[in-house]
């Protein structure tokens, strides 16, 4: 049994606390595309609480849509939450996340990062078992989000024995 009707990820939301710093990183540095803004969005009464699990009075105080090349698109909020703000979760914390960016030469692009002042979690690593041929490395946004960037230019080790493949950003259409 699957959902019906899925076709794919449409896009990946996230809360950082300035709009404006995240705007000139995901634009001057990643090199994503903006797209378009909505907010503010409050209510009075519990709507946010029942369609997006916030304290019934946080204000949305807006929302960028950006396009970074392919794959799905960011979603990024600016909120002032009602209630206490939370830590940003670790990969190992329950809700822990990143979010990873295909480069086709990974080293030119963790070149580029640190020119840029970003800082890199240590050197790139390569991938082994099910995923060698891939090498990746972690960076840190400015308001401290974990990404990643991913290269695997001459495929992956499991595409050998796998009947079904990942999306591969590398070819979308396929």
């Amino acid at each position: 049994m699957a959902l019906p009707g899925l076709r794919g990820t449409d896009h990946i939301g996230f809360t950082v606390p300035d709009l404006e710093e995240a705007h000139r990183f995901l634009v001057d540095v990643i090199g994503c595309e903006y797209v378009y803004t909505l907010g503010p969005f409050e209510r009075e009464d519990d709507w946010m609480s029942e369609h997006m699990n916030v304290h019934p009075r946080s204000v949305m105080r807006e929302l960028r849509f950006y396009r970074c090349e392919y794959g799905p698109n960011l979603e990024v909020f600016q909120w002032e939450p009602a209630d206490e703000q939370r830590d940003q979760p670790r990969n190992s914390d329950l809700g822990g996340h990143h979010l990873a960016f295909y480069v086709e030469d990974l080293d030119t692009a963790v070149a580029y990062l640190r020119s840029q002042g970003v800082r890199v979690l240590g050197e790139p690593t390569a991938s082994r078992n099910a995923s060698e041929g891939q090498r990746w490395v972690y960076f840190l946004s400015p308001w401290g989000m974990q990404l990643e960037l991913v290269s695997f230019p001459n495929g992956k080790a499991y595409e050998a024995s796998s009947s079904v493949r990942l999306w591969d950003p590398r070819d979308p259409a396929a």
